[in-house]
């Protein structure tokens, strides 16, 4: 029977993560975050925080990434960690229904920006959407290295793209010191927490990405050494590039008229460079968008391979081509749930469909994030003797910090937005009827 082989390297590694991490959030969140909290220093502050506690979760993840180099990243480490029944909640979660609906939504955007150059209706949009769906799925049903290298390229250029933008923003006339004013809201510091929180969802929803490579850990060379430093190379690009984008955007339109703005990336463009700048925006969100996608669809199709290998999903779904060494069953479903879904979407915009998924999606993934920083410490005592060729670098602060910090998220928004929490619940809790029917079927 085929396997899996070991085939990417630390560049390819690291440019997954980035390419998944840089989608069209960056776009489009610094609205969403300037619109909580009026003012210059807060909305780069957020990215700070954002990126940092990214990175205090990767940090501890990169323990487990290298301890247990397989297929199904989080999937296999809960399962370790908890219990078979929290590792299919999470599978269940992420590879499932979460990542299957972010390519569709991601794909959608593609195809709206691509309206930028070819005027079309809603079922072009689609069509269009769909098509690289299939385009992005094919393509890493030929190999992962095909896969890898189609990422290298795209996260490249969309990184070049985006230090576009911001030189553009600093050196173009159009941008003013004055436009950062106010550096910081006239309101008491106590008032910004709940504020600072619900913006704090939207720019992890930005980050997320930084754990996509744990999916394909029995793919990664030396992965010991490997797995660690692309997470966290990873993360510490996008922060750079995430406050680098907003300071730019600030720079150039004001805080208010951030808030203000639909796309404000395209409105800072238009300042700088006209009508060129609007088209270069609408090309450097479509290749984010493609880039992300296809990071996406080459890792998110482990985790229903590493389920299914485990028998608590269809066999068939463990199947790998015998050529190109691929999930291929696996891959074909994730393509056609999420065709699916961009088919049979409602909403009048895509940014309507992201404003509905990044708050429970963020949530539900903190949740596990949380529990996978809890399994670093549960697995150093419960697996004692399991060899870790890296170890979580400020242990055990670092994972507590963030376990606290997962917490407070959490709450805070279950509490500001109740209902988006509610819908993150329902999300995971969702799976737990099809799991216990498997596992009766089984025993039977």
């Amino acid at each position: 029977m085929a396997e899996l082989k070991r085939q990417l390297g630390l560049l390819d590694s690291t440019m997954i993560n980035v390419g998944t991490i840089i989608a069209s959030a960056i776009f489009i969140v610094p609205s969403a975050i300037a619109l909580q909290l009026h003012a210059s220093l807060p909305t780069i502050l957020v990215w700070i925080v954002g990126g940092l506690v990214s990175l205090l979760g990767a940090l501890s993840v990169a323990e487990l990434g290298a301890a247990m180099p397989q297929a199904g990243g989080q999937y296999v480490y809960l399962t370790e960690a908890y219990g078979p029944v929290w590792g299919y909640l999470y599978g269940w979660t992420s590879g499932v229904v979460i990542n299957p609906a972010s390519i569709a939504a991601i794909a959608v955007g593609f195809a709206t920006y691509f309206g930028f150059f070819v005027p079309l209706a809603d079922a072009g949009i689609k069509a269009v959407a769909v098509v690289s769906i299939v385009a992005l799925t094919a393509l890493n049903c030929l190999g992962v290295r095909l896969g890898a290298i189609t990422q290298n390229v795209l996260t490249l250029i969309k990184m070049g793209l985006l230090a576009v933008l911001i030189v553009a923003g600093f050196v173009l006339p159009g941008g003013s010191v004055a436009n950062l004013s106010p550096l910081w809201p006239p309101a008491p510091v106590g008032s910004l927490i709940a504020p600072f929180g619900v913006a704090m969802v939207a720019a992890l929803w930005a980050y997320d990405g930084w754990i996509e490579i744990t999916y394909v850990g029995s793919e990664v060379k030396d992965p010991e050494r490997t797995l660690p430093r692309s997470i966290v190379l990873s993360t510490l690009i996008g922060m750079a590039l995430y406050c680098l984008v907003t300071a730019s955007f600030a720079y150039v339109l004001s805080p208010a008229r951030m808030a203000a703005s639909s796309l404000v990336a395209s409105d800072a463009a238009q300042v700088t460079m006209g009508r060129a700048g609007a088209a270069l925006v609408a090309v450097a969100i479509m290749t984010a968008t493609l880039g992300s996608n296809n990071g996406i669809v080459l890792t998110a199709a482990r985790v229903p391979y590493a389920m299914a290998r485990d028998g608590v999903l269809p066999r068939w779904l463990a199947g790998v081509h015998p050529r190109f060494l691929t999930p291929v069953p696996s891959l074909v479903v994730q393509g056609m749930i999420s065709i699916a879904l961009t088919w049979i979407s409602t909403e009048p915009s895509w940014k309507d469909t992201y404003s509905r998924l990044f708050t429970y999606v963020v949530l539900s993934e903190f949740v596990f994030y949380a529990m996978s920083c809890g399994a670093v410490l549960r697995l150093r005592y419960k697996a004692a003797a399991l060899v870790r060729p890296y170890r979580t670098w400020g242990y055990p602060v670092t994972p507590i910090v963030f376990i606290l910090f997962s917490l407070w998220l959490v709450i805070n928004t279950a509490r500001e937005q109740p209902r988006d929490a509610a819908a993150g619940a329902a999300l995971i809790l969702a799976g737990l009827p099809i799991y216990f029917l498997r596992r009766g079927a089984a025993v039977r």
